[in-house]
């Protein structure tokens, strides 16, 4: 057992040592402390961003196989009358073609 202290001089040195000894070990408990909530912070971080592309990659994955609505169905009819279009226009402008009669049978 600890001797006690006899003076009040003695007192307030006793107490001092035990204060600075427990803020020693409390500084470094602080410090294992923050390490490890740095740690878990980072590692729910990583989790967040991976279920984010997970969810993501589902969500594609869902919207590739939905079936086709009727409004899909009209947006697509849309865009071929609109390819159609601009295909008959294209062929407007070409040169007309030769008659196959001017053309000539290759000959053997």
């Amino acid at each position: 057992m600890a001797k006690r202290p006899g003076t009040p001089s003695d007192l307030r040195d006793a107490v001092e040592r035990t204060v600075q000894a427990t803020l020693g070990s409390a500084e470094r408990q602080r410090d294992r402390t923050q390490g490890a909530i740095d740690e878990i912070a980072g590692t729910v971080d990583n989790l967040r961003k991976g279920a984010g592309a997970g969810l993501a990659r589902g969500r594609r994955a869902l919207e590739d196989r939905r079936p086709v609505t009727h409004d899909d169905l009209r947006e697509l009819k849309a865009e071929l009358r609109k390819i159609g279009r601009r295909l008959d226009a294209i062929e407007e402008r070409l040169p007309a073609k030769r008659a196959a009669a001017k053309r000539k049978p290759p000959s053997k």
